[in-house]
């Protein structure tokens, strides 16, 4: 009558590692489905939903120049449009300069995101 205890989360343990096999295969069939899920394409087959660079900033350039555009690990955003020229940022945007990295802005984005730096006050 002695039960051993050990069984029933041992039967979880692997309900739970199939589920999750199980739903991985699912994602990886649906993976460029759900890569192009809300985009609206042109004639040309290019995406028409239009490039956020807020949303990218948020994403990507937050944790080195700060939620307000205060700068810390990297330098202060504030009023870099009087800095540099917009031929220069976009220069930074795509090869990077000092601790940057380059590239971290889709080349067909540069001009989009510069234009929003140099409005940031």
């Amino acid at each position: 009558m002695n039960r051993n205890p050990i069984i029933p989360f041992l039967l979880i343990m692997v309900m739970g590692i199939g589920l999750v096999f199980f739903l991985s295969l699912e994602g990886l069939g649906n993976q460029g489905e759900l890569a192009h899920e809300g985009e609206e394409t042109t004639e040309g087959g290019e995406t028409a939903a239009g490039f956020d660079p807020e949303a990218h900033y948020q994403s990507a350039c937050i944790g080195c120049h700060g939620g307000n555009y205060e700068g810390g690990v990297g330098p202060t955003l504030i009023g870099v449009g009087d800095k540099y020229s917009a031929e220069e940022l976009s220069d930074i945007l795509i090869n990077g300069k000092g601790a940057m990295p380059g590239n971290l802005v889709p080349a067909d984005n540069v001009e989009a995101i510069v234009e929003w730096l140099t409005t940031l006050e």
